[in-house]
């Protein structure tokens, strides 16, 4: 993708599931690709392992040139929260991708200040060094989630205004384009309801389910990055891009992984901040939102940079995870197109292990 050629990508948060999908996607670039990657987080032992993963594979593998690797990633210690950290690590850089975030529901209920300090304080320390210090970035992508729409949680409602922090940051800017992508729940990914299921039922069960009728968004780490990618391309300043993708109910996924095994299945309620259905594009939205091929594209409300489009369709209506559900023969298809079935062996960034 000839966006990111010669560009140093800056990925926060860069070693959790999306941030190693995403670095081995821009590594398959090579040599078309970034003239850097930097990998910039605060968990030193993750940074280490993840290093240690591409340096063990001295062989091309996965269209990935491993021997480039230590020219083409910069793994960078440090801390959204800290602005002097972000400001040292923003030098030099032509997009961030910002995926650090505190986004476990019920950890966030718990400790809200952490979640405001990791996805608002990190938000607005990215943007106010670029405009501080006149950082050249071309582009900073916010990820979010679609529990920031309507939201009913702490994560939620940190993401929205995460959401916030950076649509109004194109306001004034004459360098940098701030956009946005949210998407819902990421197949295996780590701390996604799958790896949960795998484990629970290769110790022989049970499988815990919130509520018969709970239904999420699923999509998988490659689609999300492929959002993220299109966003870069495509987005006008403010914007939030959205991927059109399936549904299905969270007990229709459990009972595609149990399959004919004798594995019981309880229902434990709700957890403190959850929905039954999410939505990623709300009625209030709808308004402002447009098609764009598999995407849908929110536009900003604020007037100085929202732009009317003519001839394209608007969405008429909120878009749930409760309207056109899989059944249950399609979850499982799509759990076996992405090889989620209990039979492969999965890490936790939802890649088969070799």
């Amino acid at each position: 993708m000839s966006l990111f050629r010669d560009k140093v990508v800056l990925i926060s948060g860069g070693t959790g599931s999306l941030g190693k999908v995403l670095t081995r996607r821009l590594l398959a670039m090579h040599p078309y690709g970034p003239k850097k990657i930097i990998i910039f987080s605060r968990d030193e032992a993750k940074q280490h392992f993840m290093r240690m993963a591409y340096q063990q594979n001295k062989m091309a593998t996965d269209e990935i040139i491993y021997r480039d690797f230590e020219r083409l990633v910069e793994f960078r210690i440090g801390d959204v929260r800290n602005y002097l950290s972000v400001c040292q690590a923003l030098d030099g850089v032509d997009i961030v991708i910002n995926a650090a975030a505190l986004k476990q529901v019920p950890s966030c209920e718990y400790f809200p200040s952490e979640a405001v300090q990791t996805n608002i304080g990190g938000a607005e320390n990215i943007v106010r060094a670029i405009k501080q210090f006149h950082f050249p970035v071309e582009t900073v992508v916010g990820v979010s989630t679609d529990k920031a729409c309507k939201p009913i949680n702490v994560m939620g409602m940190t993401k929205a205004i995460q959401e916030r922090v950076f649509i109004n940051a194109n306001i004034g800017s004459t360098h940098t384009r701030f956009i946005g992508v949210r998407y819902g729940n990421v197949l295996a990914s780590r701390g996604s309801v799958i790896p949960l299921f795998h484990d629970q039922i290769k110790s022989g069960g049970p499988v815990t389910i919130t509520t018969l009728d709970m239904t999420r968004f699923l999509l998988s780490l490659d689609r999300a990055v492929d959002t993220i990618f299109t966003a870069i391309e495509q987005a006008l300043p403010g914007e939030i891009y959205v991927p059109r993708v399936p549904s299905a109910r969270i007990i229709d996924i459990a009972q595609a992984l149990i399959e004919d095994r004798p594995i019981n299945v309880i229902i434990t309620g709700i957890r403190p901040g959850e929905k039954v259905h999410e939505i990623l594009v709300s009625n209030e939205e709808a308004w402002h939102t447009y098609e764009r091929g598999q995407y849908y594209a929110i536009k900003p409300m604020l007037p100085e940079l929202y732009q009317e489009e003519y001839g394209i369709n608007m969405l008429d209506q909120e878009y749930s995870s409760g309207d056109n559900v899989l059944s249950a023969p399609e979850t499982k298809q799509l759990l076996y197109q992405h090889h989620l079935n209990i039979n492969e062996e999965l890490n936790y960034d939802g890649e088969l292990l070799r």
